[in-house]
Parts: C-alpha cells; sequence; structure tokens
C-alpha cells in the first residue's frame, strides 16, 4: 500500500480528475452529438430503464469489476473511486445543467470541450497510479491472458457500442471524435499530469493501467 503521506499527495489529485472526467462525459451527453462506446451502452440501458445515466455507470461498473475476479486484476483505491464518482458527478452535472441546448454551434462546443476534460481527467487519474478504471482493467486482465491488448479493447468498445446502439444509446460525430482523439490527448496531458512512479516496497502501485 502506498504511505499515508503519499495518499494524501496523490488522493486529491486522483478525485480531481475523476470529477473533471465526469464533468466532460455529461457535456457530451447534453451536446447529443454522440457518445464514447462505454457512454453509448449507459444512456441506452438508463433510456430502457430509467435510471439515471450515472447511476448505470456505476453499477455497469461493479459489474465490470466481478468480472475481474477470473482475471486476478488488483483493486485499486483509484479502482473503487473511479466507479463512484464518475457516475455521480455526472448525474449531479446531468441534474444543474439543461437537457437540450441549442443552437447546434454550442453543441459542438459542449461536444470537443466534453472530450477534452475527459482527456485532462485521465492524465490526472491515471497519472497518480493508484489503480486503474474497471474497464481499463479489463482490457489489461484479458490482456495478461495472452490476447492482445488492442484487440481486446476492440472486441469489448466494438460489442459495446452495438449493444448500446441497438438499445439507443447516442452514436455520431462525438463517438468518432472521442474514438480517434482520445489517444492522443491522453498522451499529450498523461506526462504533464503524472506523478513519479511508486516503486518503493512501502509505495508500491496499488493497480495498473
Amino acid at each position: 500500500m502506498p504511505s499515508r503521506s503519499e495518499l494524501h499527495r496523490r488522493v486529491p489529485r486522483l478525485v480531481l480528475g475523476l470529477v473533471v472526467f465526469g464533468v466532460g462525459i455529461a457535456m457530451m451527453v447534453i451536446s447529443d452529438l454522440g457518445l464514447s462506446p462505454w457512454e453509448v451502452l449507459h444512456q441506452g440501458i438508463s433510456g430502457r430503464t430509467g435510471i439515471p445515466i450515472g447511476t448505470v455507470t456505476i453499477l455497469t461498473g461493479i459489474v465490470v469489476l466481478v468480472l475481474w475476479v477470473p482475471l486476478r486484476e488488483r483493486v485499486g483505491i483509484g479502482t473503487i473511486l473511479n466507479v463512484l464518482i464518475i457516475g455521480v458527478v455526472m448525474d449531479l452535472t446531468l441534474w444543474i445543467a439543461p437537457e437540450s441546448v441549442d443552437p447546434l454551434w454550442l453543441r459542438w462546443v459542449l461536444l470537443l470541450g466534453g472530450v477534452l476534460l475527459v482527456g485532462i481527467g485521465s492524465g490526472f487519474y491515471i497519472g497518480v497510479g493508484l489503480g486503474p478504471g474497471p474497464r481499463d482493467g479489463l482490457m489489461t486482465g484479458l490482456a495478461r491472458r495472452g490476447i492482445h491488448i488492442g484487440a481486446a479493447r476492440a472486441a469489448i468498445e466494438i460489442s459495446v457500442l452495438i449493444l448500446g446502439w441497438f438499445l439507443g444509446g447516442t452514436v455520431g460525430f462525438g463517438t468518432v471524435i472521442f474514438a480517434f482523439g482520445m489517444g492522443p490527448l491522453v498522451a499529450l496531458f498523461l506526462p504533464r499530469l503524472s506523478l513519479e512512479p511508486m516503486d518503493s516496497p512501502s509505495e508500491a502501485v496499488v493497480g495498473r493501467r
């Protein structure tokens, strides 16, 4: 486990990153121009059940964590807070914000700003090294079992995208922008927002990306 001093230094950055991430996803939802594959699924389930999308995000994260058990992935502080905080922030943001906005240019501002915030939030929460998000851990767990991580990511995200689309989730320009833009954004922000790795015995990394 990380030392207490390291937790005091890293957890605030972790929480900040997850809050920024949640606000970014909520902005994409409000734009109604397309979501990331997992959020398409969450929105589709939300539309069918009436459960708020952030709450669906939390419940889905818990289900994904159950899938970690046979993969023997290690759950970190960041993993648990990822499951809880992002969904709560999404629901709060969507509760405060209007359900829809006009004109179209403002929706594009929300979409692009949301993608940017998700990239910044990812840099913060990944960079503290306190454990991966549940969906990332699922991919790395499969990779440890010999499946190429790129193939695992593609198979999972295509599957949830198709299922979410059938359930009524929004697929659009935002989906494409997220798919091609998130990698470069994380590559841009992660080195700038990361803290040094915890590699001493008392400060071992809890999880992995």
